[in-house]
């Protein structure tokens, strides 16, 4: 750890061993970074809870706008809480949502409620363990009431494999009411083939599915985020142009033939095949360097 990192809140998260640490924004006052193991996780506007930095995460803050009417309440699950960023997010731009989030590192949440403590009138609560886990215990009354799930799974720089497969979306897919709609962020490389499996175990247990990415990475010639949305009944076909009006740019949106054709010739991954996400090169975060 360098001495400027050890100016900043940090903790070795029990579980993982991986060191987290807090710092502020240089460039946006009042925004925060949660970084683990090297790795950046969350970015939090203090100030502005509804402004997202990640572009990843703001795709998917589009996607939870287009959910019901503009500011209307949501029910929503996020599975890796990190700093909070979504669910303050809902918060801020839906009052009065019910949220629950789950988070594997205690201390880390307990790190993020000593430094970044978000707002008290939420209808937040968090829980502790495995995503997977904690997915098949939920209340029997979200079964069918859940308008977002949000899958924001890491372990330092990788989505462990036991969160990735047709099993794992199988214990999903019943809590989406009529309108609801899973987002996965998957961090994938050049060649795409983790993506690629992704795609096709999502659309094994759903029967709508749609990719949102930066061209660039979609193309596989650079390491970075693809969101799948993901849903038991047709998305709303006027989501597509919202969602590439949205942005960040140069941004598109992988549906229907080409969806098809992206993820063609691609296995479906199962609890006896699935693998972590593949690890980002070291060049792509340079936190630390």
């Amino acid at each position: 750890m360098s001495r400027g990192e050890q100016q900043h809140p940090s903790i070795v998260l029990k579980l993982s061993g991986h060191v987290a640490l807090i710092e502020p924004d240089r460039f946006t006052p009042g925004s925060f970074q949660l970084i683990v193991d090297g790795t950046p996780q969350s970015h939090v506007n203090m100030d502005n809870p509804g402004e997202l930095f990640f572009e990843y995460v703001q795709r998917i803050g589009h996607v939870i706008d287009l959910i019901g009417d503009p500011g209307e309440p949501i029910t929503a699950v996020h599975l890796g809480g990190g700093a909070l960023t979504l669910p303050r997010y809902v918060e801020a731009t839906r009052p009065g949502s019910r949220q629950q989030v789950v988070e594997l590192e205690s201390d880390l949440i307990d790190l993020v409620r000593a430094e970044l403590p978000w707002d008290k009138r939420a209808q937040l609560r968090v829980r502790h363990g495995d995503a997977r886990e904690v997915l098949g215990k939920l209340p029997a009354g979200l079964r069918g009431a859940v308008d977002l799930v949000v899958v924001d799974v890491f372990s330092g720089a990788r989505t462990p494999a036991h969160v990735t497969s047709r099993e794992f979306y199988e214990l999903a897919a019943p809590l989406l009411s009529p309108r609801g709609v899973l987002a996965v962020n998957v961090a994938d490389g050049p060649g795409l083939a983790f993506a690629r499996g992704q795609a096709a175990t999502l659309s094994a247990v759903f029967a709508h599915v749609i990719g949102l990415a930066e061209t660039q990475v979609l193309k596989g010639r650079r390491f970075g985020n693809i969101v799948f949305v993901a849903a038991n009944t047709p998305i709303d076909t006027d989501w597509i142009p919202r969602l590439l009006a949205g942005g960040p740019h140069p941004a598109k949106v992988i549906e229907g033939a080409e969806f098809r054709q992206f993820m063609a010739t691609a296995a479906v991954s199962t609890d006896a095949t699935a693998t972590p996400s593949p690890l980002p090169g070291r060049t792509v975060f340079q936190i630390g360097n």
